[in-house]
């Protein structure tokens, strides 16, 4: 398994009590294909750089996981199809 950094902007209109919640399907898309979540920062919201999807705000999620690289693709479909995310960025972590 590899160690992978996984950052999710996900929709502003969320509202702030439901976010605890889609952090909790964030996290479950990657348990439930043998991963694991080692660490879990929320941001909170934040401007963006460039309109997304005509939101010029979104909630920033950074999680460190490890996940067999096998089961990355099927992480990434999930969030993909996700409503509540606008976008998402899974990057290996060097070895250090």
């Amino acid at each position: 398994m590899n160690e992978y950094e996984l950052m999710v902007v996900m929709h502003p209109d969320i509202p702030e009590e439901d976010v605890p919640a889609a952090i909790e399907r964030v996290t479950n898309a990657v348990t439930s294909r043998g991963g694991e979540v080692t660490d879990v920062n929320a941001w909170g919201r934040r401007r963006l750089a460039y309109p997304i999807k005509r939101q010029v705000e979104g909630n920033y999620l950074v999680t460190n996981i490890r996940l067999d690289p096998a089961r990355c693709r099927e992480v990434e479909s999930t969030l993909m199809i996700s409503e509540d995310v606008l976008r998402h960025l899974l990057i290996r972590r060097d070895e250090q």
